[in-house]
């Protein structure tokens, strides 16, 4: 066993009174030691419930022969930090998450590990260290939370940014902004919809790092904490089989993510975070192959934020299972080995059944959309690659003129003030990976935007990201960013910008060499602490923004 080297033999006996003190006794050091890391805070409820979930699964783990060892790392939550500088923190957490897990677990030789996660950057973060370590590992979603209700309708934290927008139009009172913001989180779990933290949750399955059905239990879910218990007794399976997650991540397992990502109109945040989890896992993958996938996958669900529904009315609907099942019906999955030692189509083939006359997943034959909710651009505005986000009201091609905010702040409070019109392209630069620092999400600005009823009249492109909950016609991840010279940092007020999703092109014809010559770098906004070091490490949005080597 690895964890040999710090407790078998003589010269170990310090180490042995050390755990002896923990109240460990021989025979549970002599087990195999299995860490428990979890994302656990109390600031939100997307980990609320995960110091819970590790207590489960450190039963099961004792119950199948081992000795957990538990530990804490931390979370960003998107939903309070949005909109603010805090934001900046927010993917930086995921390499810090990532760090923290292999140096926990590598400075004490751990023999395998169970990884609970929560919100939208601990998830890939999980993956990411699993692929790293490559020892025997499973991670586990904590899980959704429970949809509000308000005038009969479903409704989670999208709505509430969406009301700020119509509360700054004047379109709705103090007293309903209230209450939409009383309604829409009801308890523990992450963000309702098909926002990031869901959409990474089912990567996680797709993948085959987490058993096909247990993510899709909601947080609040009594069966919850059998799935927890479920997990710490999978991964002595892994242990003593010699499962490691890179006999599990193979291409084919990346490929069938990016095809439920596109079938479910997913999180445009799993281009950046699969190509994240590639690199640590040694898989070749490129931004590129994203477009292969979208362009070949319809969507499928009908899922917030472009449809009705939330994850948990997804769940009730067959969840994970019933859509694998149908993209595996039309040919549009491959087989791959998953964590629980049984191939994908073997789990898929064992999971629940969808129950008749619910209306969240359809037939391939009977798709949504043809194809996924997103696309791959390039042009002269972005050679290394950008995303383009895609609603079902979409037009195809938009053209309007520039108008240039050097931040999310500066853009929102346009915005909120009445300065933006019908036909406009909003530019947001200078929120790069390394001009940000952290690429902060647009989720305030677009929520905006739509509560002001400007939703399918207005473009937004930026070097930063958007949240899951983000729609309309908007496009993100421009690389290079601004920051580091690209020509996104060139355009002037009033430029004409071509958005064109059927030649794929975002670009203008504005003379931008002309006026490269007296370009200088922004100043940074941050010069000490973890954001001027991430600034300074991390590489390309069209590479996933990994700051390991």
């Amino acid at each position: 066993m690895r964890s040999d080297a710090i407790k078998t033999g003589p010269d170990r006996a310090p180490a042995r009174a050390m755990l002896h003190a923990t109240g460990l006794d021989a025979d549970a050091i002599a087990r195999p030691l299995v860490a428990v890391v979890h994302t656990w805070s109390n600031i939100s409820p997307c980990n609320l419930n995960l110091r819970d979930l590790a207590q489960a699964a450190s039963e099961g783990i004792r119950a199948a022969g081992g000795t957990p060892i538990e530990f804490n790392t931390i979370a960003v939550t998107d939903g309070i930090a949005m909109g603010t500088s805090g934001m900046r923190a927010s993917l930086v957490s995921r390499e810090v998450i990532t760090d923290s897990i292999e140096l926990a677990v590598d400075g004490h030789c751990l023999d395998a590990m169970v990884v609970l996660c929560g919100c939208d950057k601990t998830i890939p973060a999980a993956a990411m260290a699993l692929a790293r370590l490559n020892i025997p590992g499973v991670a586990l979603y904590g899980g959704s939370i429970a949809h509000g209700k308000l005038d009969g309708k479903s409704i989670t934290v999208q709505q509430v940014f969406e009301a700020v927008g119509s509360h700054g139009a004047g379109k709705i009172s103090d007293e309903r902004l209230c209450t939409i913001e009383r309604e829409a989180c009801p308890g523990a779990g992450a963000c309702g919809g098909q926002f990031t933290a869901n959409t990474m949750a089912m990567v996680l399955s797709a993948l085959g790092l987490s058993p096909l059905g247990l993510n899709d239990i909601a947080a609040t879910d009594p069966a919850k904490t059998d799935a927890a218990r479920r997990c710490g007794e999978l991964v002595l399976d892994c242990l003593k089989d010699g499962r490691k997650p890179r006999d599990i991540l193979g291409p084919e397992s990346f490929r069938n993510a990016m095809r439920i990502v596109a079938a479910t109109a997913g999180s445009t945040n799993a281009v950046l975070h699969l190509l994240a989890i590639a690199h640590e896992a040694g898989v070749s993958l490129q931004i590129e192959d994203f477009e292969t996938a979208a362009a070949a996958t319809p969507v499928i669900t009908d899922l917030m934020p472009g449809g009705r529904y939330t994850a948990i009315e997804m769940t009730e609907a067959g969840g994970m299972g019933a859509v694998a099942r149908e993209l595996r019906a039309a040919g549009m999955l491959e087989d791959a080995p998953t964590v629980t030692g049984r191939s994908l189509f073997a789990e898929v083939d064992a999971s629940a059944r969808s129950p008749e006359g619910q209306e969240v997943i359809r037939p391939v034959s009977d798709a949504f959309k043809p194809r996924g909710g997103y696309s791959i651009l390039y042009g002269n505005l972005s050679p290394e690659g950008c995303i383009l986000k895609l609603s079902g009201s979409s037009p195809v091609l938009f053209e309007g003129p520039a108008r240039v905010y050097e931040s999310e702040e500066a853009c929102f409070q346009a915005v909120q003030s009445g300065q933006i019109n019908p036909g406009d392209v909003i530019v947001i630069r200078n929120e790069g990976p390394a001009g940000g620092p952290g690429m902060r999400e647009m989720l305030a600005v677009t929520a905006a935007l739509v509560g002001r009823g400007l939703g399918d009249q207005v473009a937004l492109m930026t070097d930063g990201r958007f949240s899951g909950a983000s729609y309309g016609f908007v496009v993100g991840h421009v690389a290079p960013e601004a920051h580091r010279g690209g020509a996104i940092g060139l355009l002037q007020e009033g430029d004409r910008i071509v958005i064109d999703a059927a030649r794929r092109v975002v670009e203008t014809d504005a003379d931008l060499e002309s006026r490269r010559a007296s370009w200088q770098m922004p100043k940074a906004k941050v010069t000490h602490g973890v954001l001027a070091k991430y600034a300074r490490l991390v590489g390309s949005a069209a590479k996933g923004a990994v700051t390991s080597p």
